[in-house]
């Protein structure tokens, strides 16, 4: 039955749209859940460190064995409630117990991590390759969701991310040992140096250490061949979206903006398309 799923190319792309839905509602729930937990953490460590009392409260719901609920009223959500995105049409995008509305970002997250395999998929086909590659994905869902919500980017996903992309160039999957270790390396010196060399000329931050971490993971899984093209993709589409942005009317300027979301698109991108378009470049630009 494995077989004739990975050979069927219709068959396995379906499968994958399908997988991806299914972890995109975990993606949800590690979005949501997270930097909650976090957040309690820091207080209990806080309170220790000056020896308050123990908080009345509880910890927040954990990533896996908690049961998930209305954010509204507290209904918990059957499982027939929690099919990703059929119960949220199902549903008319309310909850079942208090009507209360149900945010649209839950199964526009599913969507968008579905999409996202769908086309890694075919890029790469039924190979080992794929499987690594819809990791760097959810992994890059999950820290630009939280990067938008809180302007976080926590090293409970970085560090592991920088980490498996190392060990993964042990295994051929991705690129060379050495290729990896400088991309990483790289990768996190560059945008260092830019935080530093900023914060002396102006007396701001203009980034957090979360960026240099995401940047590191990327040169690691990539490579420090595509981080010129990372950072070339994510400092346009940031500067074309804070400036639309600041046409609408939606944004301030000088008030902060995550970087997080614009480097995972940037990564992304080119770890599907990049070694084309480093090939396409060089044959525009007779090199």
């Amino acid at each position: 039955m494995f077989t004739e799923l990975f050979h069927n190319a219709p068959l396995f792309l379906t499968g994958v749209f399908l997988f991806g839905l299914l972890i995109g509602s975990f993606l949800n729930v590690v979005i949501l859940r997270l930097p909650a937990r976090l957040e309690y953490d820091w207080k209990c460590q806080c309170r220790e460190l000056l020896e308050l009392p123990e908080s009345e409260t509880g910890p927040p719901p954990d990533l896996v064995w908690s049961s998930s609920r209305c954010t509204h009223c507290g209904h918990v959500i059957r499982p027939w409630e929690n099919i990703p995105v059929i119960s949220y049409v199902l549903l008319g995008g309310k909850c079942s117990a208090c009507k209360s509305r149900i945010s649209p970002r839950y199964p526009l997250v599913e969507l968008l991590t579905a999409v996202l395999f769908l086309v890694t998929a075919w890029q790469f086909g039924a190979t080992w390759h794929t499987a690594a590659a819809l990791l760097l994905t959810a992994f890059l869902v999950a820290l630009s969701g939280i990067d938008i919500d809180h302007q976080l980017l926590p090293d409970q996903l970085t560090v592991p991310l920088l980490w498996i992309g190392l060990a993964f160039t042990l295994t051929g999957l991705t690129v060379s040992p050495a290729s990896g270790i400088i991309g990483a390396l790289a990768g996190y010196l560059s945008l260092w140096s830019v935080y530093h060399l900023f914060r002396m000329l102006t007396g701001k931050e203009g980034m957090g250490y979360g960026d240099f971490k995401l940047l590191g993971a990327l040169g690691a899984w990539m490579g420090w061949q595509m981080l010129p093209l990372v950072i070339l993709f994510s400092s346009l589409v940031g500067a074309v979206v804070g400036v639309t942005l600041l046409i609408l009317k939606r944004h301030k300027g000088g008030q902060a903006m995550p970087f997080g979301p614009y480097l995972a698109a940037a990564g992304w991108l080119a770890l599907l398309w990049g070694e084309d378009m480093i090939e396409l470049y060089i044959q525009a630009s007779g090199l």
